[in-house]
């Protein structure tokens, strides 16, 4: 008996064992499928009794990111500081009604053309179009009513790295643009503590195309402005601007004036220089930079220290240019998330993009999107914490 009987106590123990260890690994797949999962909430009311939705992404780390299909906005983004402590690195609105009020973009998906057109005016194919003039004598972010003002269709993607995929049809025509634009963007929050942004668009006729992001960053948390944010651009070159910020179609070395951050270098150092005619256009930084890449390759376009949380944003982009705004037309008048107050130069804005005004600059690289042809770029936000 007592050889038989070890034996099967033996077993017994065995089986009891491995169903005990399925059953913690089963319950700890289950904590981290639930720490995964999208979490999707009413957002509020547009003035046309449609629904806005907010969507949260959190990652295994704790990072966590909400966005609304109103717009495409990323209202909350948390990032770690030196001490692993997660805060909030964005401007905006703790509800859809500030939006809905008044906003400069913040976070917000912008298209079909982001940044300015001259005039308002292009001519594609030997057709001349017109678009709305909606920042002094130009055409800004896709007009009256860009892709910052509609509502996309959501599809939340759960899993290790959760994602939101948004879509939506630009109709023909729509704020004077060519072509039925079918658009998707998709936001991944990804184990490293980045967010992924994926665009991809086609058309049925010939347009012009130039998405972009417009988040406004703040890496201290929202407790003091940004000028001792520290910035490295991997850029050679900017284009100079004429008074209403229009590029000249010079492409001009930043060696040697206000405009290199080839080596990191607190933004405010320079950015009150009263002698550069170019920084009192912007009213400070409000200009494109010409990354040092190869066509579309995913490169390194920008590191954003913050010395004291540590705090750090590198930005890799597949797109050749990158827009650098220090939130010049911030007035204080903006009161935002928590009651902060949004005075001037209290965030930047890091857009990856083409040239401003590439349709009226046939030097630049083309910006023409034709039938049968895939737009398609990728930027990628990663953050992390110098101990």
């Amino acid at each position: 008996m007592k050889s038989t009987f070890l034996p099967l106590l033996l077993a017994g123990l065995v089986i009891f064992q491995s169903c005990s260890n399925k059953s913690s690994e089963s319950s700890e797949s289950t904590t981290e499928t639930q720490a995964l999962k999208i979490e999707k909430t009413d957002f509020g009311k547009l003035p046309d009794g449609q629904t806005a939705e907010l969507y949260t992404l959190k990652n295994a780390n704790g990072m966590e990111a909400k966005i609304t299909n109103y717009g495409g906005i990323i209202t909350h983004l948390t990032a770690p500081d030196s001490s692993g402590v997660f805060d909030n690195v964005v401007l905006g609105y703790d509800s859809l009604a500030g939006y809905l009020k008044s906003s400069p973009y913040f976070g917000a998906l912008v298209g079909r053309y982001g940044n300015r057109i001259a005039k308002g005016k292009f001519t594609l194919d030997g057709k001349t179009y017109t678009l709305a003039v909606n920042n002094m004598v130009n055409h800004l972010h896709g007009g009256t009513v860009g892709f910052d003002k509609v509502l996309w269709k959501a599809e939340p993607i759960e899993g290790e790295e959760p994602a939101l995929k948004l879509s939506y049809v630009s109709k023909d025509g729509e704020e004077g643009y060519p072509g039925n634009l079918n658009v998707t963007v998709t936001y991944t929050l990804q184990k490293n503590n980045s967010i992924k942004i994926d665009y991809t668009a086609t058309t049925d006729k010939a347009t012009v195309i130039n998405l972009t992001n417009h988040t406004y960053f703040n890496l201290t948390g929202a407790k003091r402005d940004i000028l001792d944010h520290q910035l490295t651009l991997n850029a050679d070159r900017f284009l100079p601007v004429n008074e209403t910020l229009i590029p000249t179609g010079e492409l001009k070395p930043v060696a040697g004036n206000v405009f290199d951050f080839t080596k990191a270098t607190a933004i405010g150092a320079r950015i009150n220089d009263p002698k550069d005619q170019q920084i009192k256009y912007g009213g400070g930084y409000d200009h494109c930079w010409v990354l040092n890449k190869k066509d579309k390759e995913l490169s390194l376009a920008a590191t954003v220290y913050e010395p004291t949380t540590g705090r750090i944003m590198e930005v890799q982009t597949t797109e050749p240019a990158i827009q650098f705004y220090t939130g010049n037309f911030l007035d204080g008048s903006i009161t935002g998330k928590k009651g902060i107050n949004y005075p001037k130069r209290f965030a930047l804005c890091l857009e990856t993009e083409h040239y401003p005004d590439s349709p009226n600059q046939s030097a630049f690289p083309t910006v023409v999107l034709k039938p049968g042809e895939t737009y398609q770029t990728t930027t990628i936000y990663t953050f992390s914490a110098k101990k």
